[in-house]
């Protein structure tokens, strides 16, 4: 079992590039605000030509999934995805690929 683990700059990145793709603008000019909350669990404000949109937890492992995919050139549909909150690191995806 191969284990990645995913830190929250790397995430932030991850959602920039899947949302840049999607509207054909530079990653650059997409910004994120990851949040977590008892209610509602994972979440980001994305911020993109001017409009505020909430990702909730399905949209992340989305862009994460995007991620593998484009970035490190992994199957992005046979990873487990885990988001989870670490009091130090913020949030984090570890991503597992079974053997």
């Amino acid at each position: 079992m191969e284990k990645i683990t995913i830190s929250e700059q790397v995430l932030i990145n991850a959602i920039c590039l899947h949302v840049a793709s999607k509207k054909q603008i530079q990653p650059q000019e997409v910004e994120v605000e990851l949040m977590w909350d008892d209610e509602y669990g994972f979440s980001a404000e994305v911020y993109a030509l001017g409009r505020k949109q909430v990702f909730i937890e399905v949209n992340l492992i989305e862009a994460i999934r995007y991620y593998l995919e484009t970035q490190m050139g992994r199957n992005p549909y046979s990873a487990g995805i885990e988001l989870v909150l670490d009091e130090e690191e913020g949030i984090l995806a570890y991503v597992t690929y079974q053997s």
